[in-house]
């Protein structure tokens, strides 16, 4: 899952050298603001993270992983109906007409749902999955077609198929998708700016276009007073997320 749906609580130290604490080590301890989800994804922005707990779980009884040949609009349309379903998907992967889903959890319930879903049962899964996670699957690598740029979209899962040159990976349900392309900055921030979603540039291409999506105003000036309570002087990773923070 998401880093900060596993982490529970955080000791920081902040800009003024004090040392901070957020959340708790157990799961029922909701008090204050959520901040230590807030610190997931920060880029060592706010503060230096002293200590952190994690959320953890037992590794499942039973894993199987399925296999299904369909469209990219198909797999989305598929994954979202399944994802309303007491199914226990825990990982999905649509590339070049290929629709792959992890099943994970007791060993009645797996079998249950690979007989309802269908699917050819896929050999060798775990490397897969785990090329998958460290990006050293062949989606990832030089691409041979000339596209330098690696762009990260966040989507809703429902978002049909988006019209845009190059190379496209959907995970997540559908949330997701990995997008190796030489189109311009503006363009595909327009197109997923209109789905609702936003677009990083994630590896290659000319960074001064923005790493990250452009904030809209109201949530800018949450993010420049975030950083002005924290770390007031500046002095933590200045401008690695944006130029003026």
């Amino acid at each position: 899952g998401a880093v900060r749906d596993f982490v529970l609580g955080v000791v920081l130290m902040g800009g003024r050298g004090e040392v901070l604490r957020f959340g708790g080590q157990v799961m029922k301890n909701v008090a204050g603001y959520d901040v230590s989800r807030l610190l997931a994804g920060s880029m060592g922005t706010l503060g230096v993270i002293l200590d952190v707990s994690l959320k953890v779980l037992p590794k499942p009884f039973a894993e199987n992983s399925l296999r299904f040949t369909m469209t990219e609009a198909e797999a989305i349309r598929r994954l979202n109906q399944w994802a309303g379903q007491p199914l226990p998907i825990s990982a999905s992967a649509w590339h070049d007409g290929m629709l792959t889903v992890r099943l994970s959890g007791a060993q009645a319930a797996v079998k249950a749902a690979q007989q309802k879903m269908g699917g050819e049962q896929m050999a060798e899964a775990d490397e897969f999955w785990r090329a998958l996670r460290e990006q050293s699957a062949d989606f990832f690598g030089p691409d041979d077609g000339g596209a330098n740029c690696l762009w990260r979209l966040s989507v809703p899962s429902v978002t049909p198929p988006m019209e845009l040159p190059g190379m496209q990976l959907i995970e997540w349900g559908g949330a997701q998708r990995w997008l190796k392309t030489d189109e311009n900055a503006t363009t595909i921030r327009a197109a997923v700016e209109k789905s609702g979603g936003h677009a990083s540039l994630f590896r290659g291409g000319d960074k001064s276009v923005g790493v990250f999506h452009p904030l809209a105003p109201p949530v800018a000036k949450i993010h420049r007073n975030l950083k002005a309570a924290f770390d007031p002087s500046g002095v933590f990773n200045p401008g690695r997320m944006y130029v003026d923070l």
